[in-house]
């Protein structure tokens, strides 16, 4: 376990970065608010109102009627949606990707940071229901202010490392809103154990928001895990059920946590994934996270879900920018519907 919380810990320190093809037209960059009706009332104490950044290709301004497919992109644990533009290095991979002959297409980075540094893009009375907020609220208020194509065969949901959880997670459970999957090193696949004795300590320990909010990163990382998938109404003031009790694991938190894991979700869901037009996985052969994204993909194999997956040389976070540019957005750009089609 510990393996895989380095991995995603090296995230949030890497920003990887990627060739510019020198005719590459500037994209429009807005940062915005959305409320979302979907967070109101969480018992964390969560903003409603969201930080998103959206880009906008090259000739959007121009053509008042075209309309462009989107393309949700999910920051992973610890990272902002400001963040996740410089681990992505926008807006200078999305310029680049569209000047090599990507179709133009709608970028949207919504921010999901919490408490505990993220949100596992999971619904829980502690933290919101952020699979509302992305599938309902963002969804809507992006397709009433920006000249989308309003159709799920138009909408491509990505993420990387917490945010490639988020996108099998979500992905599994709302076909009907998104038409392709593009998994980049998804953490937390499998069903997570509890932590070391000596974490388990420090979690057990904590009693105050600020105290939580100045934890290292193992630490903190499991009370967001706590926070997502096992929420206690009852227990101000984290509102969680912890995988430990005096240093004892509580195995009916650890099986809550493992109704979670995609791994385990899967058989549930093959006929949603099987409405996809396309998915694909992607991690590194330096990634601690490799042999579980190895596991999604055989398991949909197995399952007869179409997808492909890819090991490429790299870590956690070395070739994200770089992938996505020459990946995901091409990849994107083939299998969504676009204005005309």
């Amino acid at each position: 376990m510990k393996a895989v919380w380095a991995s995603m810990a090296m995230a949030i320190l890497l920003a990887a970065a990627a060739p510019v093809t020198a005719s590459a037209k500037a994209v429009t960059v807005e940062r915005i608010k959305v409320h979302g009706a979907a967070l109101e009332g969480n018992l964390e104490g969560e903003s409603p109102d969201r930080d998103v950044v959206v880009y906008l290709p090259p000739g959007y301004a121009a053509d008042k009627a075209r309309r462009y497919p989107v393309v949700y992109a999910l920051h992973g644990y610890g990272l902002t949606a400001d963040g996740f533009a410089g681990l992505l290095q926008t807006p200078r991979t999305a310029e680049s990707a569209f000047a090599a002959g990507a179709p133009g297409m709608i970028v949207v980075l919504p921010d999901t940071q919490t408490l505990h540094n993220g949100s596992m893009y999971s619904s829980s009375v502690t933290t919101g229901d952020w699979e509302g907020f992305l599938t309902r609220d963002l969804v809507a208020y992006v397709d009433a202010h920006y000249r989308t194509l309003p159709d799920r065969r138009s909408r491509g949901l990505a993420g990387h490392s917490m945010g490639g959880y988020g996108v099998a997670r979500i992905g599994m459970k709302y076909p009907e809103t998104f038409g392709a999957l593009y998994i980049m090193s998804p953490c937390c696949l499998s069903a997570r154990e509890a932590p070391p004795a000596e974490t388990a300590a420090v979690v057990e320990g904590v009693t105050t928001r600020e105290a939580a909010a100045r934890l290292d990163f193992l630490p903190r990382a499991t009370f967001a895990v706590a926070a997502a998938w096992s929420p206690n109404p009852k227990k101000p003031p984290f509102y969680v059920d912890l995988p430990t009790s005096n240093g004892v694991e509580d195995r009916s938190v650890l099986a809550r946590w493992a109704a979670n894991a995609p791994l385990s979700m899967l058989d549930q869901y093959v006929f949603n994934l099987r409405r996809y037009q396309a998915i694909a996985i992607d991690v590194g052969d330096r990634d601690g996270l490799r042999v579980d994204a190895a596991a999604l993909h055989e398991r949909m194999e197995a399952f007869g879900v179409r997808n492909t997956f890819e090991i490429y040389s790299g870590d956690h976070g070395s070739a994200v920018a770089s992938r996505f540019q020459s990946n995901v957005l091409p990849f994107f750009g083939r299998v969504l519907h676009s204005d005309g089609q």
